[in-house]
């Protein structure tokens, strides 16, 4: 296998492809709310695109606050998870092959998620980002903020802890 830094751009890209594609098809409620990932460099953006099924109250209307829960969650997750895999992706230890046949290792386990409502989720696409606060070989704790318009006005943000998965 090539040093790293010698390694083609573009087996690179597939790889962090393949990675973040396998991390994000294993979780099913991700794929039905239609949750995807906006990869640049090292940073993720979860990207829920609005469907009128996420609606909570017609009235308002305003997304349902277990989607809104659901997709924080999900960032953290996967957010989590992209940290934890970045070294092995980046020096090659986790191959291109391994990955399309879904060779990762298990996802981060919910100990805890607290979800703060900071305002209604408008009939709109939302966006989020997790920020790995804490990350240890068994626990990690993760921030992640929910926006739509504007990025400096969250509708929503979450805590969790996480039960980290055993390496190798």
């Amino acid at each position: 296998m090539p040093h790293p830094a010698r390694e083609p751009l573009q087996q690179v890209k597939q790889r962090r492809d393949a990675a973040l594609r396998a991390l994000a098809d294993g979780i099913p409620y991700a794929q039905y709310l239609g949750i995807s990932f906006d990869r640049r460099g090292d940073e993720l953006t979860a990207v829920l695109p609005f469907d009128n099924k996420l609606i909570g109250n017609p009235m308002l209307p305003a997304l349902h606050g277990g989607v809104t829960a659901a997709f924080l969650e999900v960032a953290a997750i996967v957010g989590l998870s992209w940290s934890y895999l970045w070294e092995d992706m980046e020096s090659g230890a986790l191959s291109l092959e391994s990955l399309e046949a879904g060779d990762l290792p298990r996802l981060p386990k919910t100990i805890d998620f607290t979800v703060d409502y900071l305002r209604s989720g408008l009939p709109r696409d939302s966006y989020a980002r997790a920020k790995v606060t804490r990350s240890g070989r068994r626990y990690a704790s993760v921030h992640v903020e929910a926006w739509q318009d504007n990025r400096d006005r969250p509708h929503a943000q979450a805590t969790g802890h996480f039960m980290m998965p055993a390496r190798g």
